[in-house]
């Protein structure tokens, strides 16, 4: 297979440096972009509301609410863990394109040092920022990917697939059973699900609220409690999906080289199960969770994400090469700026919703009002991505970590 060129670094009288900007691969930058953004949609409430929301059952009176139930539904049917999934996946091409074939002991190097300073920032941005923090999981899932980046395309996807198809099965039989199951079973799950009330949840709103101590004392209980299952558990299906875009990218489907009817074939599957899926959500939304309407069938669905994340892949890839690179290239600057658009979007919503410097809206906007800015945030990094690229070679934060991967100040302007 011959390399892409994004994956080779130019020679300097320094030894290796960044990629170009000429040589990077339009495809995954797209790609990049639409999973930076994607993935606001789904952060939103996290920033916007206490954790013990997503920790165990409770009624509030804002859930009943029309609007804020298709907020809601749009969330669950077209962006729940579909733009991770491909932002995973995108990581571990990354993975490739950094470090090289195991055997280049240099590139090997210099991608230990990008894994140590991706923890880094991790550290940093979820201990005083934001709980929510992927980079930590990133930099811990890339220490083993590392160590596959030279496997054929078809051992990635044989192992990755296999590990991705184990984790959304056992998803997919949790869910079911947590709807469907009696006797014991019932027992045992009431008994170790988090109990939850409003009071609970208005304590932490007032705590986040209370000022810098007390939303950072929040923030650091609420990723503790986090890093315990991720760093544990989330590892190993991350280090799947990271292996299958791995392999996806050196079959040349990630990068547009994949036969059309492929595509298509993988947009026709993973579309059914989207209109599936949102069917289903849909009529749990009108008759209500306490009715059961799916009998747990939303959640089998919804665990299959990666098959609509694919579908999306296909969208796009298909949008860009009959004509439409002039709708799917805006997308592209955010992606060459993933790392400062996602550590900006931190910035923005911890601004809006608990630092001491802004208005600490925290636990006051409802899903509904939260589309209003997510939208927002779209707009504004879609306009400044590509005038920063204007004159820029790098988002900033992408300077900052490059300069301390090499060890050295790297050419920013372009």
């Amino acid at each position: 297979m011959s390399m892409p060129a994004e994956a080779l670094t130019a020679p300097t009288s320094g030894g290796l440096a960044p990629v170009t900007p000429k040589d990077r691969i339009f495809q995954l930058d797209m790609l990049r972009g639409w999973a930076i953004l994607g993935i606001l949609a789904v952060n939103a409430m996290a920033f916007a509301w206490p954790i013990a929301l997503e920790m165990g059952p409770v009624e509030l009176p804002w859930m009943a609410e029309p609007a804020n139930q298709w907020a809601h539904w749009v969330v669950q049917v077209f962006f729940q863990d579909k733009f991770r999934t491909l932002f995973s996946m995108l990581f571990g091409v990354s993975i490739f394109l950094v470090g090289g074939e195991r055997s280049d002991r240099a590139r090997g190097r210099l991608l230990r040092s990008r894994l140590f300073w991706l923890a880094i920032f991790g550290l940093i941005h979820g201990l005083a920022l934001w709980f929510g923090d992927i980079l930590l999981l990133y930099a811990w899932s890339g220490v083993f990917m590392m160590l596959c980046r030279s496997w054929t395309p078809g051992r990635l996807l044989l192992v990755g697939g296999l590990m991705t198809a184990v984790f959304c099965l056992v998803q997919a039989g949790f869910g079911y059973a947590t709807v469907n199951a009696g006797g014991e079973f019932a027992r045992q799950m009431q008994a170790n699900t988090p109990r939850v009330t409003p009071a609970d949840i208005q304590s932490s709103i007032d705590a986040y609220r209370s000022g810098l101590v007390g939303a950072l004392t929040q923030n650091v209980g609420s990723w503790l409690t986090l890093q315990l299952a991720s760093l544990i558990m989330i590892v190993w299906p991350t280090l799947g999906l990271m292996m299958v875009g791995l392999g996806l990218f050196k079959t040349g489907f990630l990068t547009g080289r994949a036969p059309v009817w492929l595509y298509g074939l993988v947009l026709l599957i993973g579309g059914g199960i989207l209109a599936a899926l949102g069917w289903l959500e849909w009529r749990e939304m009108i008759a209500g969770p306490a009715a059961n309407p799916t009998k747990g069938l939303d959640k089998v669905a919804g665990s299959f994400a990666i098959l609509i994340t694919l579908a999306y892949v296909s969208m796009l890839i298909l949008l860009t090469r009959f004509g439409a690179r002039g709708l799917t290239g805006v997308l592209a600057p955010v992606g060459r700026m993933a790392f400062t658009n996602y550590l900006t979007q931190t910035l923005i919503m911890t601004t809006i919703f608990y630092m001491p410097w802004g208005p600490r809206l925290f636990g006051s906007v409802e899903p509904a009002g939260l589309w209003g800015i997510v939208a927002a945030v779209w707009v504004a990094q879609l306009i400044w991505s590509p005038l920063w690229l204007s004159a820029f070679q790098m988002g900033p934060l992408e300077w900052a970590w490059r300069c301390l991967t090499y060890g050295r100040l790297v050419p920013i302007r372009r």
